[in-house]
């Protein structure tokens, strides 16, 4: 049986390390019982602490007399951090109570709620998340794998995936050089050991889609970014669809056939945006012009739009990014090729600068927020079920989101 310490008349120092043990028990002590106990009535809360103040003072006198608050304050912050328990005793509450409060239960007073919100700033108090995790075993984190790359469309998935978390989880990143085999699944067992509530992947390539494929069903996963034919747990933006916008757009302007700048072909985006730009063309009966491939970058549209530009028969560049997209203009512009008179140029990701181009941008936007609010609800259901089917839209494991074309200045008629 566990009593209530003793004082006797015999004192000495306490070791640096004994004081730190007992810093360590006070803290885990307060937070391990917060968030085990089952909370009661804010009123209840407030009679069982005066009861718990009247017995402890008849079991240990006090000085009698009032204490003015800063005092109380050097009391419980010397030596250690405060801890809850420290809140309720200053506020006059349980720690039941301090918890409710913490965790904006709304069966609070609001004159106590505002009482023990004002002890914790006075005290600069913080909850101990080591030992919450302990009893509630759960960490409030997720893992986000992904290319270490500033290319747009990646930075703006886990932008987004970042931005639709903020509210409930902490997010833990590994950024990646390469996305093979060893490297993911290296940071999804770094992740596990972690113990993060679930993994989001940011899975651009097929090397990628490829190394998801040998993690355990089990694993709470979902990747982005990977797709719509991937047999994964998945989000993705409708790429297919997407091309498919913009090649019919060019076409409704007269366009005889698109030409099409391409990404990569080790990226799924890429891939999805050819099959859609083919598809348009097959559907409009029109012939399939000559597609040449650059490598996202800026300057492999320059050099391609070099090359475009001494083709006659070229009227309408369909680009599978705008990053691509202009580079092509800036070498269109050094051909002495107008834009959109002699060639309409279109781009894909709708980035914040393709409005300022010269000519502004017609492109395609994707909906980088949205794809991340729908990955963190695939997550979600995940860590719930990890059998979870996560295919509520479509007739496969992913959720196509619809992108949307925006018109600017850089399509026109040909010859307008």
């Amino acid at each position: 049986m566990v009593g209530r310490p003793v004082r006797c008349g015999v004192t000495r120092t306490v070791t640096p390390g004994e004081a730190a043990f007992i810093g360590w028990l006070r803290c885990a002590g307060g937070e391990l019982g917060s968030a085990a106990s089952d909370p009661a009535p804010d009123g209840a809360a407030v009679q069982e602490t005066a009861g718990t103040r009247a017995s402890s003072a008849a079991a240990v006198p006090e000085a009698t007399g009032a204490r003015a608050p800063g005092a109380a304050v050097a009391e419980v912050t010397t030596g250690r951090p405060p801890v809850m328990a420290d809140v309720a005793k200053l506020a006059g509450v349980s720690h039941q109570t301090v918890s409710r409060v913490l965790n904006d239960h709304p069966n609070v007073r609001p004159q106590t709620r505002d009482r023990v919100l004002a002890v914790i700033r006075q005290l600069a108090y913080r909850p101990n998340a080591a030992a919450r995790t302990l009893v509630t075993r759960r960490t409030r984190t997720l893992g986000v794998i992904c290319i270490d790359s500033t290319l747009y469309g990646p930075a703006s998935m886990l932008y987004g995936i970042e931005q639709a978390a903020r509210h409930s989880y902490f997010v833990a990143i590994a950024s990646l050089p390469a996305l093979n085999r060893r490297s993911v699944l290296g940071a999804i067992d770094r992740f596990l050991g972690q113990a993060v509530e679930g993994i989001i992947v940011i899975a651009p390539q097929t090397t990628a889609v490829s190394a998801l494929g040998h993690v355990p069903s089990q694993v709470p996963l979902v990747a982005v970014g990977c797709g719509t034919h991937a047999s994964l747990a998945s989000v993705a933006i409708d790429n297919a669809a997407g091309a498919a916008l913009a090649t019919r757009h060019l076409l409704g302007l007269g366009h005889t056939t698109v030409h099409h700048l391409a990404g990569p072909k080790s990226w799924l985006d890429a891939r999805e945006r050819i099959e859609g730009w083919r598809a348009e063309l097959r559907a409009a009966g029109a012939p399939e012009a000559a597609m040449l491939t650059g490598d996202w970058s800026a300057a492999s549209g320059y050099r391609i739009g070099h090359e475009l530009a001494g083709m006659p028969e070229v009227t309408a560049v369909f680009c599978a990014n705008d990053h691509m997209a202009l580079g092509l203009l800036r070498a269109l512009s050094e051909q002495g090729r107008r834009v959109p008179k002699d060639i309409s140029v279109t781009g894909f990701d709708d980035i914040p600068e393709s409005a300022y181009f010269l000519p502004p941008l017609t492109t395609v936007r994707q909906d980088f927020g949205e794809l991340g609010r729908r990955a963190l609800d695939r997550l979600l259901c995940r860590i719930a079920d990890p059998q979870h089917a996560t295919h509520t839209e479509g007739s496969g494991p992913w959720v196509p989101i619809a992108p949307e074309l925006v018109v600017r200045a850089s399509t026109a008629r040909p010859g307008g």
